[in-house]
């Protein structure tokens, strides 16, 4: 059948004549049309039900690969700087063992006050008090607070103050307080000394 004949069918088509019994003797172009529409409709149903959750997939995929691709390069980071952490990690145990071995322990304590005692008698200083006050639990240390006394020149205390800052353990001086003693020049200094020691 020639293209003009199967127009020339068309033209004598009545679409309500159309039985699904009879699909063979449809014309041409109505089996063409209803072809296509099938084909439109399987390709839509598959990309519906298959495409578009491949592409869900797909999408899912590439995300999970950026953020492979970034682990992978902090990995790549730490993995080529890795004998620099390990060299700082033993300077900081070191420094950190260091510190530690200047906080005193419980035993150190009297040992300590006589430290200071010397140093106060060295430079000329007369004792009235050294009390040890309550301890103060702070985070993993402890802090010892230690009230002193002494008596002596404005030089004598600042010699004082530069030799206990000057000793192997911990030492803090603070509140300072000084007022004359009598009219003959001396000076008594008031000040609390706070040394620490490592929480077990």
């Amino acid at each position: 059948m020639s293209f003009k004949e199967s127009m020339e069918s068309m033209q004598d088509f009545d679409i309500n004549s159309l039985e699904f019994e009879n699909v063979g003797i449809w014309p041409a172009p109505v089996k063409a049309v209803c072809w296509a529409l099938c084909f439109v409709i399987v390709v839509a149903i598959g990309y519906f039900y298959v495409v578009s959750d491949l592409e869900d997939k797909l999408v899912r995929e590439q995300n999970k690969e950026q953020k492979l691709k970034e682990t992978f390069r902090k990995r790549a980071f730490e993995a080529a700087n890795l004998e620099s952490y390990r060299a700082q990690m033993v300077e900081i145990e070191e420094n950190f063992g260091a510190l530690l071995g200047q906080l005193p322990r419980d035993a150190e304590i009297p040992g300590l006050l006589e430290d200071i005692t010397r140093v106060g008698n060295n430079n000329g200083l007369e004792f009235e008090k050294i009390d040890l006050q309550k301890e103060v639990p702070v985070e993993f240390y402890v802090r010892q607070p230690i009230n002193i006394s002494v008596t002596g020149s404005y030089h004598d205390f600042g010699t004082f103050v530069s030799g206990v800052s000057n000793l192997p353990r911990i030492v803090k001086l603070q509140n300072f307080v000084i007022e004359p003693l009598n009219d003959s020049g001396a000076l008594t200094m008031n000040v609390l000394a706070e040394t620490y020691r490592y929480k077990d």
